[in-house]
């Protein structure tokens, strides 16, 4: 009966230790989360930044060869 029982009670800390550990971690996720989300990720850019895109006109005709050629 006392090994049933000493073999309970090492289950219980582990699963004690595991809880404690998890709720830890999800704590350390939530602060990461919380600081990341104060940050404004889309403000205008700052200095001498130079704008990469510029969207192509084409005509339907052009547009439809486009999609057939890419399988779209």
């Amino acid at each position: 009966m006392s090994s049933i029982r000493a073999h309970l009670q090492d289950v219980t800390k582990v699963i004690i230790v595991f809880t404690i550990c998890t709720c830890i971690f999800y704590a350390a996720l939530r602060v990461v989360h919380h600081e990341y989300e104060r940050q404004h990720r889309y403000d205008p850019p700052k200095g001498t930044a130079v704008k990469v895109y510029q969207p192509v006109e084409l005509d339907w005709t052009e547009r439809l060869s486009m999609f057939f050629q890419l399988g779209e």
